[in-house]
């Protein structure tokens, strides 16, 4: 079983991803960061490598997907209410992101989501476990 995980995406401007990242309250472990890549804590164990284009290269041989263009991956974190969603999505187009569906809620499970500055998908949910349907 891993102990870690750590999602890689490309981005085309190192700085500018960090600042917008950091405006939504996530911060960067700074040992695994330096020019080309940025290590961004997104929970206990999780993190997100934002890394330069050019340096993502050098990790496939595949072309990399214009995230703006197609959807390459749906990247889910958990909130702690539907309010923190809320503001998490807020935070993100105030920072330069924007949405790209509505709300849902289904009464036990809300979630919002916001493309990042590179079009990378990010789905924001709340689940309420007391209210989750019986199997």
């Amino acid at each position: 079983m891993a102990k870690q995980i750590f999602i890689n995406l490309p981005v085309k401007d190192l700085k500018k991803t960090m600042e917008f990242f950091e405006k939504l309250g996530f911060t960067f472990n700074m040992q695994f960061t330096d020019d080309k890549a940025a290590c961004m804590i997104i929970g206990e164990n999780i993190y997100a490598m934002l890394l330069l284009e050019k340096f993502f290269k050098t990790f496939t041989n595949k072309e990399i997907a214009d995230a703006k263009k197609t959807t390459e991956v749906l990247i889910a974190i958990d909130a702690e209410s539907k309010k923190s969603v809320d503001e998490m999505i807020k935070k993100a187009v105030e920072a330069g992101g924007s949405t790209y569906r509505n709300p849902q809620d289904n009464g036990w499970l809300y979630g919002h989501s916001f493309a990042d500055l590179d079009g990378h998908q990010w789905e924001v949910l709340y689940i309420d476990k007391e209210k989750m349907p019986k199997e």
